[in-house]
């Protein structure tokens, strides 16, 4: 029975059903309703899409204070555990190390059962994705969770275990993943949005995982990265952890003079250490990591029994940074955001410990952290340096567990500790400054501990933004020109040696990725598509018999077939999808089988359709204009063209063959010249 309507008194708008007319307050109520859809006619003028972005910054904002709220109140648990043990060496130690162990192997257990390719920060398989490969599943709600709760367990071991929280999210992809299953544009795209609201910073997550980026997608990450950023701060604002949105590691540098002329120098030194330390850890980390997989034991290990191999890194890793052990030497009562604070103050720790051996304080001093790197028989550089030689293999180790982790954190942490043993000698070498115009002032090694934190970080992901993080961070800008200048020789230095470490993942993870083509000595380009193009490919001319086509179809397992004209012309006209060709052919009467000469294009004709090809490549094409080309629009396969003719096609597999071959070429002189040979 259909409502009853009528009409409001002195109303000559839409008819309201009778509830409506005869509730409480009518003009009223109508007068909200009115409003509120003049208010969504305006608004979405803008776009919906900017509703998303910010819903998309302002969620992942609340999700990353959620468990910043939930691993530091199980960190604290942890500390308190640990000074209320008593004095047994035995019961600290094993509060000390039973903690992250049973942490690691629940995060990798838990994580690994939901989604296998939960592990690791993500960015890999973002970049893959970005190039156009589709990773099934990867995108799905199940991968989110799983990250969230192993990411949690993984944050709350403190520094122990050193790894930090640049993990990629995927819960607001999964969701419009479900809409857009199978669409490879839609994939892409998603994946750009994403990556914008990730920390730390929309600069550098285009660096890191995308080669060619839409300049109208940088703004909606930007507007979606501030929705986010500014949630985030408001949040501990409200929480009482912050008195004002302010910098998140606050310094004292000066401002009037920040550095002296000079000092350039040693900054530019600073960055080309930090670029040969970057590609050696770089180098490490990805042979590492090979022969995990390659060797029978670890393989194996890692194939069945994951939470054991995280339990037995995290106890090797846990048993090191025991604080009344080895732990002694390497602060590692500090958390990583500690490590930052202390390693960026402006204060020679080497000249206030000169003439003096300030006692190690039993409890964490917040107000003193500097104590923890000062030993009287190490001192100042024997710690520092110690941190660097234990913490180098220690985070490559850290690496190779399979657990939700981000990786950048810690790489910030060990390029403060390059640049602040830089420093500290440098204020002992010339403990009242070094001269410039008649005046010297005093070497701040905070300084220094800032430029080597953004040009190591820098250096072993192949980016430049990480300088501007290091600004922002901060909040200062006044050593802009020597960080700058630091992260660039680091980057020259890392780039030309090593690729950078989501690279050196995707290498060794074996991910379908295109690798750069680098040089200009491995002779590419004179390289052409001729030279390497795949040229049996499975054509069906229009005048092919239906028995033929039929014969085609079940011997090949082809996803499309190229149409050509005729099979003496070979001219293309287009692509059928092999799918769409064998309903067709199922559901065409079966008159053609009974004698009747019929060819494939009585078929078109019927209703099979054919898609067009609007990008073809010459034989003529350069290796590098067919990669840029693969690269700018996500492309997988190609077909290649000669006068109207197809002649062969280029995909994945012949390209990266002929990157690889001109990368690595074979031993004999005859044998390196095959690839510009074969036509």
């Amino acid at each position: 029975m259909e409502e009853l309507v009528g009409l409001c008194e002195g109303s000559v708008g839409k008819p309201v059903t009778l509830p409506e007319l005869w509730g409480p307050c009518p003009h009223v109520r109508q007068g909200i309703r009115g409003g509120l859809e003049w208010l969504k006619q305006r608004l979405f003028r803008v776009g919906e899409d900017w509703y998303f972005l910010a819903a998309l910054g302002v969620l992942m904002a609340l999700i990353s204070y959620a468990m910043n709220f939930a691993t530091g109140c199980v960190v604290q648990v942890h500390n308190w555990l640990y000074r209320e043990i008593g004095d047994s060496h035995l019961l600290r130690y094993l509060s000390w190390t039973v903690y992250p162990v049973a942490l690691l192997s629940f995060s990798s257990g838990f994580s690994q059962s939901i989604t296998a390719s939960s592990g690791g920060s993500g960015i890999p398989e973002v970049k893959t994705m970005l190039s156009g490969v589709i990773l099934e599943d990867y995108l799905d709600i199940k991968n989110f969770g799983a990250k969230v709760v192993g990411l949690c367990c993984t944050l709350a071991t403190g520094s122990t275990i050193f790894l930090g929280k640049v993990v990629r999210p995927a819960l607001p992809t999964s969701a419009m993943d479900k809409g857009n299953r199978g669409r490879q544009d839609s994939r892409s795209q998603m994946a750009r949005g994403e990556m914008a609201v990730r920390p730390p910073g929309v600069l550098f997550s285009i660096e890191v995982m995308s080669s060619h980026f839409s300049v109208w997608n940088y703004w909606r990450g930007f507007f979606a990265a501030t929705c986010g950023a500014f949630t985030f701060r408001l949040l501990a604002v409200f929480n009482s952890e912050q008195e004002t949105i302010t910098s998140i590691y606050k310094t004292s540098f000066r401002v009037d003079v920040p550095f002296d002329l000079p000092e350039i120098f040693f900054f530019v030194v600073l960055g080309a250490v930090c670029g040969i330390l970057s590609s050696a850890y770089n180098f490490c980390q990805r042979t590492f990591l090979g022969f995990l997989k390659t060797n029978r034991f670890t393989s194996q290990l890692l194939a069945t029994s994951k939470p054991l191999y995280a339990a037995l890194a995290a106890l090797i890793l846990a048993s090191i940074t025991y604080p009344p052990g080895v732990g002694r030497f390497m602060a590692s009562r500090l958390s990583m955001g500690e490590h930052l604070e202390s390693l960026f103050d402006n204060n020679s720790w080497a000249l206030m410990t000169w003439n003096s051996s300030p006692p190690w304080p039993a409890e964490l001093d917040p107000q003193n952290l500097w104590l923890e790197w000062y030993h009287p028989q190490f001192t100042v550089f024997g710690t520092l340096t110690f941190f660097l030689v234990m913490k180098f293999w220690m985070l490559i180790l850290a690496t190779t567990i399979p657990i939700p982790a981000g990786y950048f954190m810690p790489l910030l942490v060990y390029g403060a500790a390059i640049g602040r043993l830089m420093g500290e000698v440098l204020s002992a070498a010339f403990p009242e400054g070094i001269m410039s115009g008649g005046v010297a002032n005093p070497i701040m090694p905070g300084a220094y501990a800032l430029a080597g934190a953004a040009a190591f970080s820098g250096a072993v992901t192949h980016s430049i933004s990480t300088a501007l993080l290091a600004f922002e961070i901060t909040g200062q800008i006044v050593h802009a020109l020597p960080v700058l200048m630091a992260v660039l020789v680091a980057n020259a230095i890392s780039q030309s040696c090593q690729p950078s470490f989501y690279d050196g993942t995707i290498i060794v993870k074996k991910l379908p990725y295109l690798p750069w083509i680098r040089g200009r000595n491995i002779g590419s380009y004179p390289v052409t598509v001729g030279h390497f193009m795949n040229t049996s490919i499975t054509t069906l001319a229009k005048d092919m018999p239906l028995e033929e086509v039929l014969k085609v179809v079940t011997s090949t397992d082809v996803t499309r077939y190229v149409l050509v004209e005729s099979a003496e012309s070979q001219i293309l006209v287009g692509t059928v999808e092999r799918t769409q060709l064998m309903q067709t052919l199922q559901a065409e009467p079966a008159s053609w089988a009974l004698g009747q000469q019929c060819c494939l294009q009585d078929l078109l004709a019927g209703g099979c359709a054919t898609q067009p090809v609007t990008l073809q490549l010459s034989p003529e094409t350069s290796l590098h204009q067919t990669h840029n080309l693969f690269e700018l629009l996500n492309l997988q396969w190609l077909l290649v063209t000669s006068r109207g003719r197809a002649v062969g096609s280029v995909s994945w597999v012949e390209l990266k063959k002929a990157i690889s071959t001109l990368t690595n070429p074979p031993a004999t002189k005859e044998a390196s010249l095959g690839l510009q040979n074969k036509v």
